[in-house]
């Protein structure tokens, strides 16, 4: 065991917005996960399923400055939410749009929309259901924007959508566009969303890995605490 991993290095990097070159430069969340799975210093990295990892990253730029230290502990929570399961990636893009939808601005309510019935219908042909067929928090939530919803129905009615490009443009997009959204929304407590945002995406990669998942088996529980510990030390400074 090496010596990081038995005790937590005294110097705690500073959460902050974007990208960082090392951690005296600061750290972003994911860069802070990169670091306590052992992996290169990285905002990328293999321990977290991409779109994770780029909610988190979004969200770390997205909330103000003061709420950030309190997303450190949810840090080694992600750790080891890896794989590449379409039908997660899907569910993760549909929580960010159906949260964001009701508080974003006017001109967003149309994106978002069109992103609830994007994730509705790829989920729809991974899981056999009819076409057009949607959950009920995603009636509930287009209900709330009627014009938007109409504007959407119309707009992916003949579109096609490949789950590559799902995967690799849509889903993505959506996130940040619902991270960007709720930032900039008139509600009172936006950085409580952005951190419900987050940990709901967790819960999701974290329920359909198993009940393994965020403790990855290559980080023994000596090497997990100091995880914890570390986050922990950053929220209270």
């Amino acid at each position: 065991m090496s010596g990081y991993e038995a005790h937590p290095p005294r110097l705690v990097p500073v959460l902050s917005r974007g990208k960082h070159r090392s951690p005296r430069k600061g750290a972003c969340f994911m860069e802070l996960a990169s670091y306590l799975a052992g992996e290169r210093w990285s905002d990328h990295p293999a321990c977290t399923r991409p779109l994770l990892a780029a909610v988190a990253r979004d969200v770390n730029d997205y909330t103000s400055d003061a709420g950030r230290a309190r997303l450190a502990e949810l840090i080694p929570s992600v750790i080891g939410l890896a794989g590449d399961d379409l039908h997660l990636d899907a569910r993760i893009a549909l929580r960010c749009a159906r949260m964001a939808l009701p508080v974003v601005a006017a001109e967003r309510q149309r994106v978002m929309a069109m992103s609830v019935l994007v994730c509705e219908r790829v989920l729809a042909g991974l899981d056999g259901r009819p076409a057009g067929w949607l959950e009920e928090q995603s009636r509930a939530a287009l209900a709330r924007v009627p014009h938007a919803a109409q504007w959407a129905r119309g707009f992916i009615r003949d579109i096609p959508i490949s789950p590559e490009v799902f995967r690799r443009r849509s889903a993505p997009a959506t996130v940040h566009a619902a991270a960007e959204g709720i930032a900039q929304a008139c509600v009172p407590q936006p950085d409580d969303m952005l951190r419900d945002l987050l940990t709901g995406a967790i819960g999701d990669c974290a329920a359909g890995a198993g009940p393994d998942a965020g403790q990855p088996a290559t980080r023994d529980s000596v090497t997990w605490a100091a995880a914890r510990e570390l986050t922990s030390a950053a929220v209270a400074d």
